[in-house]
């Protein structure tokens, strides 16, 4: 029963596999006049990037503003050991793989940042926590 229930899929699977063959057809002139009309774009012009070309350390503000205390405390309570709040806080890439691959230094590096960022959460401040290119955020 094997036997015949394999031989059947194999089968089964060749019919279709021939059908699928016969019946695709690359119409190469038809390739050929779309690259014939297609046109030439150029991205030198950056007048209409002008607004994004003064987004510099000057503005650095904007961005620092806009993090709340709290997010980052709870992202810090729940999953500090990942550095999940580090990547909230604008933290490099490098720094949040050691998080990752210590698991939050052992869980003290994490625990002694989620002690620092419910300082920030009562003083509603951790602008010195964003952007921190430190493995140790304090």
């Amino acid at each position: 029963m094997k036997k015949f229930l394999t031989l059947m899929i194999m089968l089964f699977i060749g019919v279709f596999a021939t059908h699928a063959h016969t019946s695709y057809h690359l119409d190469n002139a038809a390739i050929d006049d779309m690259f014939a009309r297609a046109e030439v774009v150029e991205f030198n012009h950056m007048e209409p990037m002008a607004p994004l070309a003064d987004m510099g350390y000057e503005n650095q503000a904007f961005f620092e503003s806009n993090k709340d205390p709290l997010v980052a405390f709870l992202l810090s309570w729940f999953l500090g050991y990942l550095g999940i709040h580090r990547a909230y806080l604008g933290t490099s890439t490098g720094t949040i793989i050691g998080y990752i691959l210590t698991l939050g230094g052992c869980g003290i590096v994490a625990t002694i940042d989620w002690i620092m960022l419910l300082i920030g959460l009562v003083n509603n401040d951790i602008s010195q926590y964003i952007d921190n290119p430190k493995f140790f955020m304090w």
